[in-house]
């Protein structure tokens, strides 16, 4: 898809940047560029929209040298979204997500209704928010606006310059779940640069880790963290990362719960709004007046339906969902945890009344424990 043949980049000052670097991107793939500051990873992604240019070398995509493109053009085909965010401020929501396909002289049923689909896809009710301007969304909202602003007119390739490293850690967490969850859907071809290794194994296909202006190690998370190329990588990575992890066992799933935060199916969706804003949780186990497990309610579905006044958490709930009962393994936890489409599964006794949950966050704690013991 995007193919790197020996570039280099030398600045006027004479700084070289990057020293005949040669990779590809691989078609529907997320690749994360990472290393430290000076390392040359947002030089090798502006490269790619022509933001900067090579001194030496040859990019293509899909075999057609970008040095005899129109950059103007290119650009128009390549999605783009940074940390500042970028939102025009005296535009609304829709305006600003439209504004690519209205350059690329879409007709106004197709681009509203593409700003429409995307406004959904992240959580957003177009009714609610199309017509509001950036200064009324949140730092996080804001963000994902930028992301469907970039995804609006439909390109193969998506750049990300560290888009989330300036939000709070939940609101960043949670859009790096968005983010995966979407390219599951979308299967664009995207390149992501990030200082955060942690962010990098989350969600990236492959990681392309950067030194000076050189490509040290490029391969999947799992090869990466298992055979680091060399030192360097491997303090980088970090030592608690690399941990041998043979020998941990998981404990019996009592031990791996921790306490849920439930509301009954009846729950008004205003008043389930406030119990997860107080609580500080993204979704709600829903149980009925005897704890019986139903269903999970997230946050992003209870405010796309919000106006919808009637409405329960019953009529918002996912009833497709992992469980655990109480008799499961610790290793089955594990599995189930892993596949979560939250993060998160609940644990339920005989009768299927809620006992708790097990999440990421509790299984790693145990993992972690053991290795300081």
């Amino acid at each position: 898809m995007i193919t790197f043949n020996n570039v280099s980049k030398t600045f006027q000052d004479g700084f070289k940047a990057l020293t005949d670097i040669s990779f590809e991107v691989k078609e529907g793939e997320l690749l994360v560029l990472i290393g430290p500051s000076g390392s040359g990873k947002t030089t090798t992604m502006r490269m790619i929209n022509r933001l900067i240019e090579p001194t030496g070398g040859t990019i293509t995509i899909e075999g057609k040298d970008i040095s005899k493109e129109d950059p103007v053009k290119l650009r128009r085909t390549i999605g783009y979204v940074i940390q500042q965010i970028g939102l025009l401020p005296h535009m609304t929501i829709k305006e600003n997500v439209s504004l690519v396909p209205r350059l690329l002289k879409w007709n106004k049923e197709k681009y509203v209704e593409k700003v429409d689909e995307l406004m959904k896809m992240v959580g957003l009710d177009p009714s609610t928010f199309g017509d509001r301007y950036p200064t009324e969304l949140s730092g996080g909202q804001q963000q994902r606006i930028g992301v469907i602003r970039a995804l609006a007119a439909d390109p193969k390739i998506i750049l990300m310059d560290e888009p989330f490293s300036a939000l709070d850690p939940i609101s960043r967490e949670q859009l790096q779940d968005e983010l995966v969850r979407l390219q599951q859907e979308i299967h664009k071809t995207i390149v992501f640069v990030t200082h955060d290794m942690d962010e990098a194994l989350k969600i990236a296909d492959r990681i392309c880790i950067m030194k000076d202006g050189e490509v040290v190690q490029i391969d999947r998370p799992e090869n990466i963290i298992r055979r680091p190329a060399n030192e360097f990588v491997r303090s980088f990575i970090g030592e608690d990362r690399l941990q041998d992890n043979e020998g941990l066992s998981l404990p019996s799933l009592k031990k791996l719960i921790v306490p849920p935060v439930t509301g009954y199916r009846t729950r008004g969706l205003a008043e389930s709004l406030k119990l997860m804003r107080r609580r500080r949780v993204d979704s709600l186990l829903v149980v009925d007046n005897k704890d019986t497990f139903l269903g999970i309610a997230t946050v992003w579905e209870v405010q796309r339906r919000y106006k919808e006044e009637e409405l329960t958490l019953a009529d918002v709930m996912d009833t497709d969902v992992l469980r655990l009962h109480i008799n499961d393994s610790g290793e089955t936890a594990f599995q189930h945890v892993n596949n979560s489409k939250y993060g998160f599964v609940p644990v339920l006794d005989e009768q299927n009344k809620v006992l708790g949950i097990v999440t990421r966050a509790s299984l790693v704690e145990h993992v972690v424990d053991q290795i300081i013991e």
